[in-house]
């Protein structure tokens, strides 16, 4: 019979995980029953997704802020360091703030404007031009930023982090000034100790602040890429990542975890006999059109995953082929010029019309989004996805 259901995601329920728990056995084990319980079977390809934080939390990958204070301190001299370009975030940066801001004796936090590098707003485009202001090149302070556009509340959180993360500052015991900018080389006026907090973009900031004479620049991932006093650590990514665990406690971005995904997959083959992929996802990447946010926080979607999902889509645009070149068709005649088209296409369709509209992003870039939005950010208690036919198409029996 031909099979008329394609991609299928099912967040798998899981235990709680702990600090040394068994990954691969909790995987392979909740999967499995899952799959006894709802009566389907795994097939080859099929694709196995942890979320991060469950990685990190098996491993205990937690610092203090305290570990972060000493790191900053010991990096960056403990005097008048320059924090720019952080988030606007009480569960990515703020906690991150209090153990930078306990390793310094002041802070010049300088903020992007009108919207951090995800999209979190600080002011609205509207209230740039109403006032003026050129966010290319007007650099602002606290008091001319308070002057031209007063109080601003964050959309959905109702903080005005301004106000928030200077707070933070202050009650950490450091001195704290607020400028606004987009510009990297700005806080090089007020500091040559700079701790550069933006996530995508870091690589290009640092460059821009040691070739203007930066005496030393830190990124995010510079900080507890290394122990600390014991301290959990990133070596890759640092506090990039890192989530609040407690009132002062981080939980960090897994650290190396190829092996677990490669575990996951040799398990499953000796039970099953199929040769599914395994990947670890954090955020999934898109952006939410009402409140312009990009969900990206994390440095990459995916921090280890098994060699099956390296590459992009390779595929066939059906409307392109139905209202071009078979326009003239329909019926089991359209299907069968459809099928055969995509039975005989190229493994590298770049430069081909036919593939125009597809989706050009990395595998596990699309398959980590579906997986992040399946899995919610809450109390669903599905931290595994099973996604299955992801790599189907229209001629798969």
């Amino acid at each position: 019979m031909e099979r008329r259901v394609g991609t299928v995601s099912r967040g798998i329920r899981c235990p709680i995980i702990r600090e040394g728990d068994n990954l691969v056995a909790i995987t392979v084990d909740s999967v499995l029953e899952a799959a006894k319980s709802e009566g389907f079977e795994l097939r080859d390809r099929d694709v196995i997704a942890l979320t991060e934080s469950i990685v990190a939390r098996a491993q205990g990958n937690y610092a203090s802020i305290d570990a972060i204070a000493a790191d900053v301190k010991a990096k960056l001299g403990g005097e008048t360091v320059g924090v720019i370009f952080p988030i606007l975030s009480r569960n990515r940066f703020a906690i991150n703030l209090k153990g930078i801001a306990m390793g310094c004796k002041k802070v010049v936090l300088m903020l992007s404007y009108p919207r951090d590098e995800v999209g979190n707003a600080l002011l609205t485009y509207d209230q740039l031009d109403e006032a003026g202001v050129n966010p290319y090149s007007d650099v602002l302070t606290l008091e001319k930023y308070r002057e031209l556009f007063g109080e601003n509340k964050h959309e959905f959180t109702g903080i005005d982090y301004v106000s928030y993360y200077s707070d933070i500052i202050k009650e950490a015991g450091a001195e704290v000034e607020v400028i606004f900018s987009n510009q990297a080389k700005t806080i090089l006026d007020y500091t040559d100790c700079v701790i550069n907090c933006d996530i995508h973009t870091r690589v290009r900031t640092k460059r821009l602040l040691k070739n203007a004479g930066a005496r030393v620049v830190c990124g995010l991932d510079d900080i507890l890429n290394t122990p600390v006093n014991g301290s959990g650590y990133n070596t890759k990514y640092g506090l990039l990542g890192s989530n609040k665990s407690t009132e002062d406690k981080i939980k960090l971005f897994p650290n190396e975890c190829k092996d677990l995904v490669l575990d996951i997959q040799s398990a499953i083959l000796e039970k099953t006999g199929k040769h599914v992929e395994v990947m670890v996802y954090g955020d999934g990447a898109f952006k939410d059109p009402q409140g312009k946010i990009w969900e990206l926080a994390d440095p990459v979607v995916s921090p280890a995953f098994t060699d099956g999902l390296i590459g992009t889509p390779n595929e066939l645009k059906l409307k392109y082929l139905a209202d071009n070149d078979f326009a003239s068709l329909s019926g089991a005649a359209l299907k069968e010029a459809i099928s055969n088209s995509i039975k005989s296409k190229q493994d590298n369709l770049v430069g081909n019309m036919a593939s125009q509209g597809t989706t050009p992003r990395q595998l596990t870039d699309l398959i980590g989004s579906l997986c992040d939005l399946t899995s919610g950010s809450g109390d669903k208690g599905t931290p595994v996805i099973l996604i299955q036919g992801y790599f189907d198409n229209f001629t798969t029996e």
